[in-house]
Parts: structure tokens; C-alpha cells; sequence
């Protein structure tokens, strides 16, 4: 059932919210990426059957040992969480909006920066049981790149690429081994991303300000967009606090357009971040000893960015001839609810 309606009547009671609802618990999955965060809301039967309620987004967030990185991980899950609920209560009927207000039994987050078995993965742990009220056996907290692979393929061997604001690749084997390719933080590893796009975008700007390129419509359309009249307004720009790698990925939109338009600049740099992201793809598949594996791309960037999508598919056909590009079974937010699932069982 997709989130278009919700099939619930009546006041919610000890963990009911309506005769179209079996008995059972409110979980919710989380996808805290560095421009927003989505937090979707199910409803999970004694039968560990999953019902997708509601759904609702708040702000992004960032590394946790970055500046203010702890309140902004707390803040984009109580706001996603908030949201998610009212939306909840938008869609019940008259009557049953109290089940937006039942306590949830189990959560799991897939967040950008959280490393797999780090320090700062323990650090989100607790953040994210202050945040939502939580018992930490109630709860996962992950890399957005392993609930993404769960979502993708649910079961089963294969390769995910994200390219958003950042970029990484990560696969699993039959055996349920996994792999991953960059991810390493946008100042070290971004080649395939949004930010990557727009800041490129942004140094061949000033180098045509400054001759050593040939003037194309790439300066003048990002200088515009960002309000600049000379390469000291980009320069001040880009090292505001509050430009980051989100800055950078808001370009990127333009650059891909002036790829489609024939500007050989956008053009080259367009192609240069497809042909990482099937690099990503190949190192895992050798590090996995996939000969032909499932491939899904997902991410803002390679999801609406007609040049990237396109070169990235031609790239991966031409290293990785083997290779399946399929649609993913379901999202980031699927693989966190599952995350949740296992919890809530666990727990139970």
C-alpha cells in the first residue's frame, strides 16, 4: 500500500489505532542525508507485516565532529519525525489522527558521515535515543549508503552508487560480504557528486575572470546565481560558513544544463564525475568478485541530471560491460524501516 492513503478509523487504544490496522507498533526509518532529512513512518503487525503510514522531511545534516554536528543530526530527526506525524494526521480520517501521537517502538537511521563500526556511529547511537526518546536496543543507527543497499536489494548480491551532495558506492556478495568505494568526505573524495559539479563549475569560473580559459556562458550563469559580479564575491561565497558542500551541490543543476547546451567546459566536467561514478562500481565489483552484478544508481545527482545519468550509464557499459543497471526495490528510507523491523523483533 503507497502512502497516497491510509486505511485507519477509530481512537487509537493500547497500541491500536483502528479496526483496518491489526495490533501491533509504530516504527519509523530515517534518510539524513546532508541537504534534508525524510522520516517514514509504518505500522508493523504481529505478523511482521510492514504498512507504509506517513511520510515528512526536515533539514539535512553533517559529520558529527563537524561544527554543531550533534544538534543538527538531533534537530533534522525531531523535525523529520514531527513532520511525518502531522502528515500522519493529514491523512487519517476524522477521528483517528491519535494514532500520529502513539510512541514509536523502534527507529533506525541511515545517515551521512556514520561510519560502520566507528566511534561516531556509537556517538549517533546516543544522540539519536536523546533525540527520540528511544532505548539504544530500539534502535540502529548506520551510514545512509547501508539502509540505500538494503532498500535497493532487499536480498541477493549487488552494487548501489549514490551521487547527491556527496558520493560513495557499496555492494554486497551472495555470502553478504560488503565493499565500499569512496564516501570519504567532500573535501578528500567528492568526484561524482553534486558538490563535485558545482565547485569544478565555480574553478574554471575564475579562471576564465582571469584569462587563462576562453569566456563560454558557464561564468556568467553561475556568477548569477550566486549574486557575484567578480571573482572576489565567488571567492568570499564559497568560504562563508554557511556555503559547505551544499553550496557547491546547488550548481550543479546548471552545469548539467550547460552540458545539454553544448558547453564544451560543462561538458568535460560532466563527463569526468560519470566516469568516477562507474569507477566507484568497478572497485567494488572486483573487491566483491562480481562478475555481473546488479547496478542501481540513486541520489539527487544522478537521479535528475540528464548528462550525469546518461554518461554514467555509457561509462559502467563500457568498463563493467557485464553489469545490470536496474531500478532499486525500494529506497533509503524501505532499508531503514527494515533496520527498524529487525529491531523492534529483537526486542520483542
Amino acid at each position: 500500500m503507497g502512502l497516497d492513503s491510509i486505511p485507519v478509523a477509530g481512537e487509537p487504544a493500547r497500541g491500536r489505532p483502528g479496526p483496518f490496522l491489526p495490533p501491533g507498533h509504530l516504527i519509523a526509518g530515517f534518510d539524513a542525508g546532508q541537504t534534508h532529512t525524510r522520516c517514514r513512518l509504518a505500522w508493523v503487525g504481529a505478523d511482521g507485516r510492514r504498512q507504509q503510514l506517513a511520510e515528512g522531511e526536515g533539514g539535512g545534516v553533517s559529520h558529527l565532529a563537524a561544527p554543531h554536528g550533534p544538534q543538527l543530526f538531533m534537530v533534522a530527526l525531531t523535525a523529520s519525525l514531527a513532520a511525518a506525524r502531522a502528515d500522519l494526521r493529514l491523512r487519517a480520517e476524522e477521528g483517528s489522527a491519535g494514532v500520529a501521537g502513539l510512541p514509536l517502538a523502534a527507529a533506525a537511521i541511515g545517515a551521512s558521515g556514520i561510519e560502520h563500526g566507528s566511534a561516531v556511529q556509537q556517538q549517533g547511537l546516543a544522540l539519536a535515543a536523546d533525540a527520540l526518546g528511544l532505548p539504544p536496543a530500539r534502535l540502529a543507527v548506520t551510514g545512509d549508503e547501508r539502509t540505500a543497499l538494503g532498500g535497493a536489494f532487499p536480498q541477493g548480491p549487488g552494487i548501489l552508487v549514490i551521487s547527491g551532495t556527496g558520493c560513495i558506492a557499496l555492494g554486497r556478495d551472495g555470502a553478504g560480504r560488503t565493499h565500499r568505494c569512496g564516501g570519504w568526505g567532500w573535501l578528500l573524495d567528492g568526484a561524482g557528486s553534486a558538490m563535485d559539479l558545482g565547485r569544478d563549475g565555480l574553478a574554471l569560473s575564475v579562471q576564465m575572470a582571469d584569462g587563462r580559459l576562453s569566456e563560454t556562458p558557464l561564468r556568467a550563469r553561475l556568477w548569477q546565481a550566486l549574486g557575484a559580479e567578480d571573482a572576489q564575491a565567488v571567492k568570499a561565497a564559497v568560504v562563508d560558513p554557511g556555503f559547505g558542500p551544499a553550496g557547491f551541490a546547488r550548481l550543479a543543476p546548471l552545469l548539467d544544463q550547460l552540458a545539454t547546451s553544448g558547453d564544451p567546459h560543462a561538458q568535460r566536467i560532466l563527463a569526468r564525475s560519470a566516469e568516477a561514478l562507474a569507477l566507484l562500481v568497478g572497485g567494488v565489483a572486483e573487491a566483491l568478485g562480481l562478475d555481473d552484478p546488479p547496478v542501481c544508481a540513486v541520489g539527487g545527482a544522478v537521479t535528475h541530471l540528464a548528462e550525469l545519468r546518461q554518461g554514467f550509464a555509457e561509462q559502467l557499459a563500457l568498463r563493467l560491460p557485464t553489469a545490470r543497471l536496474l531500478p532499486p526495490a525500494g529506497d533509503a528510507c524501505d532499508g531503514a524501516l527494515a533496520l527498524a523491523a529487525e529491531r523492534l523483533r529483537d526486542w520483542g
